[in-house]
């Protein structure tokens, strides 16, 4: 829903980012001898650091090149040719594609942050809904659904089980400790490889094997270290709960 709404979004940036500029230029003209070229320039700029605002590097690209192609061709004389005389216009028609592109770059930079920002309070909220369930004295079987759901949507899994006192059977690659995938002893490159069709991740407290949750990646699955890390943390939050279920389950 959020992908589709997002693609939406920079859809209408795009169509934004063509045609704003050329309506703006449009209801300029008329007026192109009351005023500098240099107002309508700033007015230009402002039209692609709207388009720009939304953080969608196409859109705002397109914005830039449509203001300095406009301005070209409605603004500056000859009028309405592909033709520029005077070297000042030549030089204010270069800054309007090239502050364009800068204030582009920023509100990309901008929207990367925001999204990033995004991610890691909802690993946090992750975490600290374990916690919670954990505190809340959950029963492990429901702690260990929860954390597997959560799993699969941190890793973009096709599915996680979790066996009790099992590592290592069949041979899977591990998430280790640190955050980094084991096939053997080899070390597997994430990032560029994705995740293994089936990876190990090991629920241990103070040493002590409690269990693992077997990873069923899809072959596209590529999470970031920041990504393997909340899930050993989430390993880590089940870990404690099943150590802490033992004593009474058997009292």
């Amino acid at each position: 829903m959020l992908g589709w709404r997002s693609a939406w979004r920079d859809g209408l940036a795009v169509l934004a980012g063509v045609v704003l500029p050329l309506a703006l230029t449009a209801v300029l003209a008329p007026f192109r001898a009351h005023f500098p070229n240099t107002d309508a320039a700033l007015a230009l700029i402002l039209a692609v650091v709207v388009v720009a605002a939304n953080g969608y590097r196409v859109a705002g690209v397109l914005a830039a090149v449509s203001a300095a192609v406009w301005f070209d061709f409605f603004l500056t004389r000859p009028y309405e040719h592909f033709s520029i005389t005077r070297s000042t216009d030549i030089e204010t028609t270069i800054l309007i594609l090239v502050i364009g592109i800068a204030v582009t770059e920023v509100a990309v930079w901008g929207r990367r942050q925001h999204l990033a920002a995004t991610r890691r309070a909802g690993y946090l909220a992750g975490i600290n809904a374990a916690a919670e369930a954990v505190a809340a004295g959950h029963s492990p079987p429901a702690l260990i659904d929860e954390v597997c759901d959560r799993l699969i949507h941190l890793l973009s899994l096709r599915s996680c089980s979790f066996e009790y006192g099992v590592a290592g059977l069949g041979k899977p690659a591990r998430l280790q400790h640190n955050g980094h995938v084991t096939v053997g002893s080899k070390m597997h490159d994430t990032e560029r490889d994705g995740l293994p069709t089936e990876t190990e991740l090991l629920v241990e407290t103070g040493g002590i094997l409690q269990g693992r949750f077997l990873l069923q990646a899809s072959p596209r699955t590529r999470p970031a270290m920041e990504q393997r890390l909340v899930a050993i943390a989430l390993a880590d939050q089940t870990g404690a709960a099943l150590a802490a279920s033992i004593p009474a389950s058997h009292s």
